[in-house]
């Protein structure tokens, strides 16, 4: 059964995410709040994929946003 996602992004704040964005990269972090638009702010995120790296704190425009997984 299909969760909608605002109701998806209430239930998995302060939890650790994985994003998937339109380029392909992958974003993992702490959910720490969004909006209406489905911008989303991590906390402790990290970018996977071809590159690796520690990125912090970051704000992700909802657009972007292809998957929202929860670990």
């Amino acid at each position: 059964m299909a969760i909608l996602p605002m109701k998806m992004l209430e239930e998995s704040l302060n939890k650790k995410v994985t994003l998937l964005l339109k380029d392909n990269r992958s974003l993992e972090g702490v959910l720490t709040g969004f909006d209406e638009y489905m911008n989303m702010t991590l906390d402790d995120a990290e970018e996977n994929g071809e590159t690796q790296r520690k990125i912090g704190k970051i704000v992700i425009r909802g657009s972007n946003v292809v998957r929202i997984s929860t670990k």
